[in-house]
């Protein structure tokens, strides 16, 4: 019997097993030396902050892996043969294997400054990273201080966390404004200042220089790197974006740059070997999506991608259009198709931008300056439903389309109000246009909005 191997049980080891227990009777085995049974890492910021027991981050009884026949090894793995068809463990032990899909995720960025390997320092990802943090952050009065190096995410995520706590936080940032690497102007202010408004010390523009220890060995302070300032502390945070965890493939024949380097096909250059999830990486870019696609769905379609040519049937990665969904603390963000930011906007990309009066509201609508055509959305503090966009972004609708049928998309829960009419009114103003809200969108408008 066929015998595949898949290093990692997070979402992309965990489809692909699924889904090649769906088409096959194969012998498959799923190795991890982080847990046991596969969780839901997105939730690992709500175990911390009370609202949920780790063991219900796991989607799947443990009498669920025995049931489908998938094998479950705690293991880590450290060295592929490939040529023997061999994986070796750190306990010395090994496996063969016909078929080996590497679907071994991320690992947070470290940034080579001195202390950052002391105790009460550590990243933000995987199930040990949440442990430490818990050990070092019990409270407030063990911790009276924490620093988080790192905008992005996982940093706010891990701002939201201490605060759960009642930890006082300094949040170093080294953009002029939160997030404007990815964000338009208008909405990385508008997080910027929530950020703020919530009693948090952030300090924009600022890199760190040195963490320093105490006689035990413990953090006790860092060093900024611009100003020489020393701010006491408990914990440091580094939350600097993640990279492929590959460092055990880099000594075998498999090729690597920054990722596991894959074919459309999620194919490395070794007959019968695969990568997928965070850490494969493209050699050839897919619609212009980034070569290292580090989100859940995306690892995901690729866990069932790889599953259809493992069981016979070649299958090539196609993910679709771009969306992701996040919260920076109560703000809800979603984005739809491709909005640049100023640094990176297209020649033919123009933004249309409405923001609410309480600044914690606002979308911006990127599309074609000839054509009309639309190219994506962000929304913050409205939800839009991903089914609808993703349909306009396949129809190839113009922003005249989307803007008459926004109502349409809106998410929202009944009785909140909606703005589709100041969006519009705002959107005509600018453009000397005459857009209206077609007649069934704006009754369910008027039906739900709050006065």
């Amino acid at each position: 019997m066929e015998h595949i191997a898949i290093i990692g049980n997070g979402i992309s080891g965990v489809t692909a097993a699924r889904f090649i227990r769906k088409f096959s009777n194969k012998k498959i085995t799923l190795i991890s030396g982080e847990t046991d049974y596969f969780f839901s890492r997105t939730a690992l910021m709500y175990v911390y902050m009370g609202h949920l027991k780790f063991q219900h981050t796991q989607p799947y009884e443990n009498w669920f892996w025995k049931k489908n026949r998938i094998n479950l090894k705690k293991a880590w793995v450290t060295k592929i043969d490939t040529e023997n068809k061999l994986l070796k463990f750190a306990n010395h032990e090994t496996l063969s294997y016909d078929k080996l899909i590497i679907a071994t995720g991320s690992k947070p960025n470290k940034l080579g400054c001195p202390g950052e390997d002391l105790k009460g320092v550590t990243g933000m990802y995987s199930k040990q990273n949440l442990e430490k943090i818990e050990q070092y952050t019990p409270n407030n009065k063990i911790c009276k201080k924490a620093i988080v190096v790192g905008g992005g995410l996982i940093g706010i995520e891990l701002v939201e966390m201490l605060r759960s706590r009642n930890i006082p936080v300094t949040f170093l940032v080294r953009e002029q404004s939160f997030w404007n690497s990815v964000l338009p102007n208008q909405e990385s202010q508008i997080i910027t200042n929530y950020i703020k408004k919530q009693g948090i010390d952030l300090r924009l523009e600022t890199n760190l220089q040195a963490i320093k220890a105490n006689n035990n060995g413990y953090v006790k302070s860092i060093i900024i790197n611009e100003t020489g300032e020393e701010i006491p502390c408990d914990f440091v945070g580094l939350t600097t974006g993640v990279s492929p965890n590959i460092d055990f493939i880099k000594n075998s024949s498999i090729e690597t740059n920054q990722g596991v380097l894959v074919n459309h096909f999620l194919e490395t250059n070794i007959k019968n070997i695969y990568a997928i999830g965070d850490c494969a990486e493209q050699r050839n870019s897919i619609n212009n999506r980034p070569n290292i696609q580090a989100l859940w769905y995306t690892g995901r379609m690729m866990g069932e991608t790889v599953a259809q040519t493992i069981c016979s049937n070649k299958t090539e990665y196609k993910p679709g259009h771009w969306f992701n969904s996040a919260k920076f603390l109560d703000i809800e963000y979603q984005t739809y198709g491709s909005v640049s930011n100023e640094k990176n906007k297209k020649e033919y990309e123009l933004h249309f931008q409405w923001k609410h009066p309480n600044n914690t509201k606002c979308i911006t609508l990127a599309y074609h300056k000839k054509s009309k055509l639309f190219l994506g959305i962000n929304t913050f503090g409205i939800r839009m439903r991903h089914e609808i966009f993703d349909r306009w972004l396949t129809q190839k609708k113009t922003i005249t389309y989307v803007l008459e049928h926004l109502a349409s998309a809106n998410f929202d829960p009944e009785f909140y109000k909606k703005y589709e009419p100041e969006i519009i009114a705002k959107y005509n103003h600018e453009n000397d246009t005459h857009i209206q809200l077609k007649k069934k969108n704006l009754k369910t408008i008027f039906k739900n909005i709050i006065t």
